[in-house]
């Protein structure tokens, strides 16, 4: 009787070449200089596949991570995307079930192939994702002591400014919160109090992140579960007036199921940075628009998507995008996204941006519950 496991390698064998030409016919969205790069690690990815598949739990995690870990190791060493494995991997999981379908197999073969191949994947798309995580938190914590001496006196002052004056921020803040209390109590009648209650609250809490961030202190409180597209939505009902006042077209489109672990308030001031900033730029725009889009891509790892149509940020910019006092800004500081990044490192994912002549998008990618 043939075992699932070489009926299996049976099957991809015989659709070696169909799935592998049509797995790097559709890489062509993918950087130019790295597409033989791409497709080469195409038939890495399939060869492995079949050498592992059929094999115990034990056994493929040990392989898939040594091979995940190269993977994310060329990443950075070629200051690649993670984005664009994730896709390329989505791609050949994709195609590979398309031809299982198509197959004559029996019903139960086709379900025993499927699951073996989504385990390969999820395999290694995630121990790919940790290692790339903790290479690039290694990175950027080499920065920090090899950062050049103008930045370092210009963070210590950020610090001693933020120590200095937390306490004359909070004072005037402390008597607000407690006079909105006040007007709540008497007159609990009085339109958008509980708004301005719930936002001065925001505020509190992000004068006391952004203390921390300055101290390089990290945060003890446990971890949330919570729906990206309600937080999102959240956000976008917060930042109405602004959306309004630039006359903006916001589409959203995020999976309801999607849960992340981790601190709610954290990611609603990546999300209002990041959308404030795609505010900013397409003010003025002939038709300024945001687009917002959220899906397990792969299963297991949301891949959050906040794309803007403004101006398309420099070449010479982008690399740096996310470095402290770097910004394309007359009067920024250049602090919302490296706080927005040190969020997202935080919490064990990637954070990056892609920038064309046509749309700007900045792509949050982190592991759901």
């Amino acid at each position: 009787m043939v075992s699932n496991r070489e009926m299996t390698i049976h099957f991809l064998s015989s659709q070696k070449n169909s799935i592998i030409s049509k797995w790097k016919d559709e890489l062509l969205h993918l950087p130019d200089g790295y597409l033989g790069y791409f497709k080469g690690e195409v038939e890495n990815i399939f060869n492995l596949l079949m050498d592992q598949v059929g094999k115990s739990d034990t056994d493929i995690d040990d392989v898939l991570k040594v091979v995940g870990e190269k993977i994310a190791a060329d990443r950075v060493t070629k200051q690649l995307d993670m984005e664009n494995f994730f896709s390329t991997a989505t791609i050949g999981r994709s195609v590979i079930i398309e031809h299982i379908l198509d197959s004559d197999a029996p019903k139960e073969e086709i379900s025993a192939l499927i699951k073996r191949v989504n385990v390969y994947f999820d395999k290694l798309i995630h121990f790919a994702l940790s290692h790339y995580t903790e290479l690039k938190t290694m990175e950027l914590e080499e920065r920090y002591q090899f950062i050049s001496p103008n930045h370092k006196d210009r963070l210590t002052l950020l610090g001693q400014m933020t120590s200095s004056f937390v306490h004359e921020f909070r004072n005037p803040l402390t008597s607000i919160m407690g006079f909105i209390q006040l007007l709540q109590a008497e007159q609990p009648e009085i339109k958008y109090l509980d708004i301005i209650s719930k936002e001065l609250d925001q505020l509190n809490y992000r004068i006391t992140q952004f203390l921390n961030i300055s101290k390089k202190e990290t945060s003890t409180t446990q971890p949330d579960l919570f729906s990206i597209a309600q937080l999102v939505n959240e956000v976008i009902e917060f930042l109405y007036p602004s959306i309004l006042e630039v006359n903006a077209s916001i589409t959203c489109n995020i999976a309801e199921d999607a849960v992340i672990s981790g601190s709610k308030e954290e990611f609603r001031q990546v999300l209002l940075n990041i959308i404030l900033n795609a505010l900013d730029v397409v003010a003025g725009m002939p038709s300024p628009s945001i687009y917002i889009s959220g899906s397990e891509s792969p299963p297991g790892i949301l891949t959050l998507n906040i794309s803007n149509n403004g101006p398309k940020i420099p070449d010479d910019v982008l690399p740096n995008i996310f470095e402290p006092f770097i910004t394309t800004k007359k009067r920024g500081t250049g602090l919302g996204l490296f706080v927005c990044k040190e969020i997202v490192l935080k919490h064990q994912g990637t954070l990056t941006c892609h920038s064309t002549d046509f749309l700007t998008t900045f792509s949050i990618q982190l592991k759901t519950k």
